[in-house]
């Protein structure tokens, strides 16, 4: 009867382990899937955000070369402005000297007076058209300056906008590298670029080998990462998990390098909304797989998290889109 029960209980473990991982395995295997397509979307989104920052450098050098030109364009017309005054000024003394000499002339005879009289007209005729000419000029410098004013407040702001960027970008690469010190030289580091801040942490310290789980001194990294960004509210963040070009041995999930990295990028993911204010709506998770290696020596950096982070750009955005 003992070794009935016991062949009974041996069949019923040997199918609860052959239904649990089919049922595990088609979860993941639908995770991995949606994930894929996220990431696909994500990749396509940094690379549009890449060349909108690129176009945005590109717009700001754009605007300097127009308030230069406008300056120049300024300069010149004023001067013409001044020249076309002071000949004027002299065409005005001009006429007054002739029409007092037209008086003195009334009495000799009338073909002189007529040729006189020819030539002052031709004089005034002169005048009348740089009077017009002036005027013109005078108008058009005053149209260029109000142009060179709004280039230039514009120019201003991005400017402005632009520093601003940098700074917070400095301040938040500071206070990340206080609160992250106690990993300095545990394969955490904090850099700066193109205005966005990196935080790269190398894969022994979150996961084992082959694993998606962070251990406990990954975990209290990133809860560090979380509590000091939490309470950054203009930032984007994307996570970016990374591997080198070994295979995955065996058959079980993940598969591939793909599936590692995107399944490491979204653990950690998860952490930073568990255990900090961070909102979802500015996390995004991307999977690298090996693609973007940074090491051809050691192969161990290649394996890495990293997190970046940018402060928004929407105020830059309407600032270009202006017309």
């Amino acid at each position: 009867m003992k070794m009935t029960n016991f062949l009974y209980l041996i069949g019923c473990m040997v199918v609860l382990a052959s239904c649990v991982p089919q049922r595990k395995y088609a979860e993941l295997e639908a995770l991995r899937n949606t994930t894929l397509e996220e990431n696909k979307t994500l990749r396509a989104e940094a690379d549009k955000l890449a060349a909108q920052n690129s176009e945005l450098l590109s717009q700001r050098d754009i605007f300097k070369k127009e308030a230069e030109q406008l300056a120049n364009d300024t300069a010149r017309l004023g001067r013409d402005y001044r020249q076309l005054r002071t000949q004027y000024d002299k065409i005005i003394e001009l006429n007054d000297i002739l029409a007092a000499q037209r008086t003195n002339l009334l009495t000799q005879t009338t073909d002189e007076n007529k040729r006189l009289a020819t030539d002052l007209q031709q004089l005034q005729t002169v005048l009348q058209k740089r009077e017009e000419l002036a005027t013109v000029l005078e108008k058009e410098l005053k149209g260029k300056e109000l142009a060179l004013i709004e280039k230039q407040r514009r120019l201003d702001e991005l400017e402005k906008l632009l520093s601003d960027q940098q700074a917070a970008s400095t301040q938040l690469k500071k206070k990340l590298e206080e609160a992250l010190l106690g990993f300095k030289d545990k394969g955490l580091t904090v850099s700066e670029k193109n205005g966005k801040v990196y935080v790269s942490m190398e894969a022994k310290l979150l996961f084992a080998s082959g694993s998606t789980d962070v251990d406990a001194q990954g975990r209290k990294a990133l809860v560090d990462i979380g509590k000091a960004i939490e309470s950054e509210g203009t930032l984007e963040i994307m996570v970016e998990g990374h591997t080198d070009t070994d295979p995955l041995n065996g058959s079980a999930y993940p598969k591939d390098n793909w599936d590692l990295s995107v399944l490491r990028a979204t653990e950690v993911i998860k952490i930073l909304l568990s255990t900090s204010k961070v909102k979802p709506s500015v996390l995004s998770a991307a999977g690298r797989s090996e693609y973007y290696p940074i090491n051809s020596k050691d192969k161990s950096k290649n394996r890495r998290i990293e997190i970046i982070l940018q402060p928004k750009l929407d105020e830059l955005y309407k600032i270009i889109q202006q017309p």
